[in-house]
């Protein structure tokens, strides 16, 4: 069974920084692509930034300069830094990872259960 489970969610007040953690266990050979989501009540889910497992990087127009996407290979983990925070990232955050499971062949996307961020004076 392979899971992801997020942390580091909450409040902040704008222009704060929060810094979120996403951690893939159980039975894993290998990842590929891990990435951040978010989505607000009403609207798609939208991508705000991926990594590849050699480390190459994708965002969001709207995230790019102020939000940094890392991961730690060792650890299967991905982080999410981001700083200079607007009201208008307020969503719920997701983790997504492209895993391999040890029992499989193939690559199968994974969800984490989904952190609250809330950016509010």
């Amino acid at each position: 069974q392979v899971q992801l489970v997020e942390s580091g969610g909450g409040l902040v007040q704008p222009g704060g920084s929060l810094k979120l953690s996403c951690a893939a266990s159980g039975s894993i050979s290998s990842i590929n692509v891990m990435g951040w989501y978010r989505q607000v009540p009403g609207k798609e889910r939208e991508l705000v930034a991926h990594i590849t497992s050699g480390g190459s990087t994708n965002y969001a127009d709207s995230v790019k300069g102020r939000f940094t996407i890392s991961r730690d290979n060792a650890k299967n983990t991905v982080y999410l830094q981001m700083n200079s925070l607007k009201p208008e990232d307020t969503a719920v955050y997701y983790c997504n990872a492209d895993i391999r499971p040890r029992a499989s062949w193939y690559y199968h996307a994974y969800w984490g259960q989904g952190t609250q961020v809330t950016v509010a004076s």
